[in-house]
């Protein structure tokens, strides 16, 4: 609401004729009115007045504002919950969780740390926890508490030492939920037994080459 003038004036303006320069300005700052908010007390109400009021958010446009919303159901759980990475005890060890709990850390750092049980780890795991530092493990999350920092997992199994092809690569399909396991003996049938198998020359005929 505030409406600031500012000009320049020297000694030279005088000289050059423009010694009227502040009774201009004068005369523009008492053509202005500003509204108090009060009604009758004789001042005039400006255009501005009449405009949207800022507090308002329902008058700003659509792009001042940022749209909230709340989360009511879980459609469908894309992800797997389960996760390839390492174990390892906790820092506390005077706490009550380090009897009962180790901390899975996964590999992919979107998914939440989780504690799991020491029933689920290998046996010499408390006593020996440095061999296990580079065994690769599946954990799976199965639940996370509104009020704890950490997810709680449960260990499916060992894959092996990380950085080789078979457990890296058994741990990227289990994540995302893929099936690798050994096809049925009714799939197998489907296929040609007498081997080997080449194609017919009538599929060939009918078919185009992409080989």
């Amino acid at each position: 609401p505030d409406v600031i003038i500012e000009a320049q004036f020297d000694d030279n303006d005088a000289e050059h004729g423009q010694d009227h320069l502040p009774d201009t300005l004068a005369d523009d700052v008492k053509k202005l009115s500003l509204d108090t908010g009060e009604k009758g007390d004789g001042v005039h109400r400006t255009k501005q007045d009449d405009g949207p009021k800022v507090n308002d958010p329902r008058l700003l446009p659509d792009t001042f504002l940022q749209r909230t919303a709340k989360v009511v159901y879980i459609l469908e759980k894309k992800h797997s919950r389960a996760a390839t990475g390492f174990i390892k005890l906790l820092a506390d060890k005077n706490s009550e969780l380090f009897r009962r709990c180790a901390m899975f850390s996964p590999v992919d750092h979107r998914v939440p740390r989780a504690y799991v049980s020491l029933a689920d780890c290998p046996p010499d795991f408390v006593t020996r926890p440095e061999d296990y530092s580079n065994i690769l493990f599946i954990c799976r999350i199965v639940d996370w508490k509104e009020d704890s920092n950490f997810a709680t997992g449960q260990l499916s199994k060992s894959l092996g030492q990380a950085g080789e092809i078979e457990p890296e690569t058994e741990g990227i399909l289990t994540e995302y939920g893929v099936d690798f396991s050994d096809f049925s003996p009714e799939a197998l049938a489907c296929l040609p037994q007498s081997l080997p198998w080449v194609i017919p020359p009538g599929e060939l005929a009918k078919r185009r080459d992409l080989r």
